[in-house]
């Protein structure tokens, strides 16, 4: 895995906020203390223009420690100054607040999916896990979740385009090889088992996968890779589903198993080659 692009990117991410944070700061700093120098006589004792910034730095960062009062207009200057300080730093505590909330739900449901489904997580470890269990309607829950955690991630991680080059220290898989394994898991619910209860919730988990990885694909700028699932697959899959006791379709298209996982496939691959992290298997 290329760790260092996942580095690259985040490091572009990451400088590219904070370049912009400071820059909009450093301009508030430069026209607040235009302002002050120009109302210098307004001061008590007149600053030159260097003292000026320090009294309009003081003011932003809401701490007063310039030591010089303030007279007629310069007052209104300094007070307009704080409270433009004060909201570009309440929008960046509410920035950081944003990211710390996304990176928590994404991750809970990366942990709540990897303990069962293995690490990296695959759709075929999951259903052996929960037959070994004797819970095989847990699964339809797991759709349900599936489904929920796409929407979550989309919505936290196309408004803060940043979060997703964010991994935690305590999660293993990133976010595709998750993503992965949950749409592996609707197109095997879909076309190879025969339960007619979760094909709804598959069928929709799936869709909200693709649009997914789809826009975060679109935002970061990646075009699909090549996929190696081959159609020699599909048997070896069926046997060990229907080995672990799962009732499987009369009728198997293995091709267009393949040709769906492909779509997903590809686009997956894609995300988890850039962030240097391991795409899902389809047999583990």
């Amino acid at each position: 895995m290329d760790t260092s692009r996942q580095a690259c990117g985040f490091d572009q991410f990451r400088t590219r906020n904070l370049d912009g944070l400071f820059f909009h700061l450093g301009l508030l700093l430069l026209g607040f203390g235009l302002v002050a120098h120009g109302l210098r006589y307004s001061f008590s004792p007149s600053p030159d223009f260097l003292q000026a910034l320090f009294i309009v730095g003081s003011a932003l960062c809401t701490v007063g420690l310039s030591g010089i009062e303030a007279q007629g207009p310069a007052r209104w200057a300094l007070v307009i100054a704080g409270f433009s300080g004060l909201s570009v730093l309440t929008m960046a505590v509410t920035y950081l607040l944003e990211v710390q909330e996304g990176i928590s739900r994404r991750d809970a449901g990366i942990l709540a999916l990897t303990t069962a489904a293995g690490e990296p997580p695959s759709a075929l470890g999951l259903l052996e896990c929960y037959a070994d269990l004797n819970s095989p309607e847990e699964i339809r829950r797991v759709l349900y979740g599936g489904r929920d955690w796409c929407a979550s991630v989309l919505q936290s991680h196309a408004s803060h385009p940043s979060l997703i080059y964010f991994r935690s220290a305590s999660v293993g898989a990133g976010w595709p090889a998750t993503l992965g394994a949950m749409m592996d898991l609707a197109l095997i619910l879909e076309l190879l088992i025969d339960d007619p209860g979760s094909l709804a919730p598959a069928i929709l988990l799936r869709s909200e996968g693709l649009r997914l990885i789809d826009e975060l694909n679109r935002v970061v700028g990646l075009d699909p890779l090549v996929d190696d699932t081959i159609g020699a697959s599909v048997p070896q899959l069926c046997a060990r589903l229907a080995a672990a006791g799962y009732k499987l379709r009369p009728s198997i298209d293995a091709l267009t198993f393949t040709e769906r996982r492909r779509w997903h496939a590809t686009c997956v691959q894609a995300a988890a080659e850039h962030l240097g992290t391991a795409a899902a298997p389809l047999l583990p």
